[in-house]
């Protein structure tokens, strides 16, 4: 499988490619185009005198737009795949975005509900090192425990097994032009991350996850209202 960084990876690239194509030969229908341009010196265009050829112009600006379209609607047709899958789930806790928004910070419900990444290394739990317990940021139900987490050098917090069988699920995530197996919370289906199949023993499993979707409670430490209304509705 390809991990999470791999993923951002990927994406930067194909971002600079429709950035370079954009910035170089799209605008190239709106200016002059001199001598020293780009498009020139890069060899899309040929000069001819002080103007240059409409069929070579039309032609890269053709190839251009076909490669954008294919890019942007292969990359939808993946996403809505994935997120129809997760509607038609029905799951204990449901809200509408407008809800979700009210109870969320934006980041997470960049991660929690639109199956966002944070960047590596920047979440509040990746090297957290304290022992407890962490829970969903979006139902409040127990997740991991500590004592299952290891250090995967990734910039995630990593987890070899969740805290119990039925805590997490697992959907097949087809976005990006990648196969990969995405991690819901099971009380609302809200977006964790990604398990990957380079753990450790003894599972061999790496659940990568971002810290926006999990909230951490220190052993001996007060429970949030949010796990508390979990336990209410639910029990442990």
């Amino acid at each position: 499988m390809v991990s999470s960084s791999a993923t951002i990876e990927f994406w930067n690239l194909m971002l600079i490619k429709i950035k370079d194509t954009l910035e170089y030969i799209v605008p190239a229908t709106f200016r002059k185009i001199l001598p020293d341009d780009p498009l020139v010196t890069q060899g899309f265009y040929k000069p001819s005198g002080l103007t240059f050829r409409s069929s070579e112009k039309r032609k890269t600006m053709r190839l251009s737009l076909i490669f954008i379209l294919i890019l942007a609607y292969t990359a939808g047709a993946c996403q809505t795949q994935a997120n129809s899958k997760k509607e038609s789930h029905s799951y204990p806790i449901q809200k509408t975005d407008e809800e979700w928004n009210a109870v969320l910070s934006d980041l997470q419900f960049y991660v929690l509900r639109n199956q966002g990444t944070e960047r590596a290394f920047t979440g509040k739990y990746w090297d957290n090192k304290e022992k407890g317990t962490y829970y969903s940021a979006a139902t409040g139900q127990p997740l991991f425990s500590s004592e299952h987490k290891y250090r995967s050098g990734t910039g995630w917090p990593s987890f070899y097994k969740p805290i119990t069988e039925n805590a997490v699920e697992e959907i097949v995530d087809r976005s990006h032009g990648m196969v990969r197996t995405e991690v819901v919370d099971s009380g609302s289906g809200s977006h964790l991350g990604h398990v990957f199949n380079d753990g450790p023993a003894p599972t061999g499993l790496r659940y990568c996850m971002n810290s926006a979707s999990l909230i951490f409670v220190a052993d001996g430490e007060e429970l949030p209202t949010i796990v508390k209304e979990w336990q209410d509705k639910f029990g442990e």
